[in-house]
């Protein structure tokens, strides 16, 4: 298992990151390689991504969710195997900090070479600068989700 763990300062509160944050539908507009992503239900999405031409499809599972503090996943099916979480953090008023940690399990040659020489952090880190600048340009979210998931027991 490969771990990611990487941060970004937005100046937003918050519950705003947070609440586009739950906006999945959004994340081809600031996340390179998701073509789409399909929210079929409360905590199930669907995924569709082309990166570095390795196309996947696989559904994923919202394991924990807390709103303003946390949002965790887990994949169910296809051939990407993946976990995460992303945690918001209050600054001060107008700023947060976005933390996020993947799990992930290359699989093929590509993959596993992106992921040796760090690849796949480097996306991640731009995909961060990418929501910051989303939000940022807007100031508020373009949706929210506030529903709580609580974590398995």
């Amino acid at each position: 298992m490969t771990q990611i763990q990487q941060s970004i300062d937005v100046d937003v509160p918050a519950s705003v990151a947070y609440n586009q944050w739950t906006q999945f539908e959004s994340f081809p507009e600031f996340m390179s390689g998701v073509e789409s992503i399909t929210q079929v239900d409360d905590t199930h999405l669907h995924w569709v991504t082309n990166i570095a031409g390795v196309e996947r499809e696989f559904d994923a599972e919202m394991t924990e969710q807390h709103p303003d503090e946390r949002v965790a996943w887990a994949s169910t099916g296809g051939e990407a195997q993946h976990a995460g979480v992303v945690t918001f953090h209050r600054l001060d008023d107008e700023k947060s900090r976005v933390m996020v940690q993947i799990d992930w399990k290359p699989s093929g040659i590509v993959e596993k070479v992106g992921s040796a020489v760090n690849v796949d952090e480097h996306r991640v880190k731009g995909d961060l600068e990418r929501f910051k600048e989303f939000i940022e340009s807007r100031g508020r979210e373009t949706g929210a989700w506030r529903g709580d998931v609580p974590a398995d027991s």
